[in-house]
């Protein structure tokens, strides 16, 4: 199998500098970034501090909700660039965040285990994605959690939704363009003990318009 992770690299170092400028990537609306933050809350509560790992973190707005509701927190990219911004959102705002370059299928960081992993987005770029599901559920701690954030995208409103190739090879991505939740529920299924779907379509606050395609949020645990 071709290595396209330099490729994908290069796209994604190239999106950085705009990237915040998604309603529902830079969070910059007080609506958004609210929204976002009563999930972040019901997903992962902050009662107490808990592990975190952000996979696919892109400039970390997600990993910046958590570190401010208390939570230790670990975002990982492939893309140098994205995790550059990352570090400066989260040290700009005044919280501390562990950001990594490495690949989310297989984040570096080596036996650490988390009570929860987080990925948005992120399913739809993966070569193989029962794979990184998998892998994901390997890093959580006895009772953790997995949320994905993940949708069949009907709107080529930004990068992840573009209709041209992020990367050489991409349109032979088995989940390119996303997945629905009965099939996303259907792989996660036989590897944890319980799940939920939480459709999200019909917030615009999340999006900052909106939307007429499928998003939705799976919270499981192992």
């Amino acid at each position: 199998m071709t290595d396209n992770r330099p490729t994908i690299s290069q796209y994604w170092d190239a999106a950085a500098a705009s990237f915040d400028e998604g309603p529902d990537h830079g969070l910059s609306s007080e609506h958004t970034r609210s929204a976002w933050g009563r999930l972040i809350e019901a997903w992962v509560p902050s009662s107490e501090p808990l592990d975190v790992l952000d996979v696919g973190c892109g400039t970390g707005s997600l990993s910046l909700l958590l570190a401010r509701a208390g939570h230790q927190v670990t975002g990982v990219d492939l893309a140098p660039r994205m995790v550059e911004r990352a570090r400066e959102k989260t040290a700009g705002a005044g919280f501390a965040a562990r950001f990594l370059v490495g690949d989310a299928v297989e984040p570096p960081t080596g036996a650490d285990r988390f009570d929860a992993v987080l990925a948005r987005h992120l399913l739809w770029t993966l070569p193989d994605p029962v794979a990184a599901l998998r892998a994901w559920i390997g890093r959580l701690r006895p009772g953790g959690r997995l949320v994905l954030v993940e949708g069949r995208w009907g709107e080529p409103a930004s990068a992840e939704e573009s209709s041209e190739p992020y990367a050489i090879g991409a349109e032979s991505l088995p989940w390119g363009g996303g997945i629905g939740a009965e099939d996303l529920a259907a792989a996660v299924r036989p590897l944890v003990a319980e799940l939920r779907i939480e459709p999200l379509s019909d917030d615009p606050d999340l999006w900052g318009k909106a939307v007429n395609d499928e998003r939705y949020a799976l919270i499981a645990r192992i």
